[in-house]
């Protein structure tokens, strides 16, 4: 099984405000498709509350809603109670990648696991008005690495990078 966290962050590692998306940027939503494209997809009952209906479940990838409730259901989504569970299910998984799509607390519990081996953050070059945060992680625990740079352009406000972090051996 092989974990990936993928993410888009501001400067100060805001990634939402009031369970929405801050920014538009078409070409950092085409990276988070071309990844995540015929593979497992996990996220938490509020980021799947903020995907816009006719866009969900996300077509072509296993979505995966955790959430405590353990009433909820959605069509066309596998519903965990927990992280634990959720990650124990997949454990014998080797032909997809677990990709960890968000909000703030699911990729807080999803690092506390230990079992994420990548993250792949796209750095926004900009500060937004946050009220959801990507969690701190010890950086000396991961190599860096630049796997693209974006400039500022008619349909982007503004530049952004994206990184690749894999967990240290």
């Amino acid at each position: 099984m092989k974990v990936v966290i993928i993410v888009a962050v501001d400067r100060n590692y805001g990634i939402g405000k009031n369970n929405d998306l801050m920014w538009h940027l078409p070409d950092d939503m085409k990276f988070f498709k071309q990844k995540t494209l015929g593979h497992v997809v996990v996220m938490g009952r509020k980021n799947w509350d903020s995907i816009p209906p006719r866009f969900r479940p996300f077509s072509e990838r296993e979505n995966v809603i955790l959430t405590r409730n353990s009433d909820f259901s959605a069509d066309g989504a596998i519903v965990y109670n927990s992280m634990e569970d959720c990650l124990n299910a997949y454990e014998q998984e080797s032909g997809r990648i677990i990709y960890i799509i968000g909000g703030g607390e699911i990729y807080r519990q999803a690092l506390e696991t230990g079992k994420v081996d990548e993250m792949l953050i796209t750095r926004i070059d900009a500060e937004y008005d946050a009220d959801t945060f990507f969690p701190e992680f010890d950086h000396s625990m991961w190599e860096e690495e630049v796997l693209d740079t974006h400039e500022k352009d008619e349909k982007h406000a503004h530049a952004f990078t994206f990184y690749k972090y894999s967990r240290k051996k």
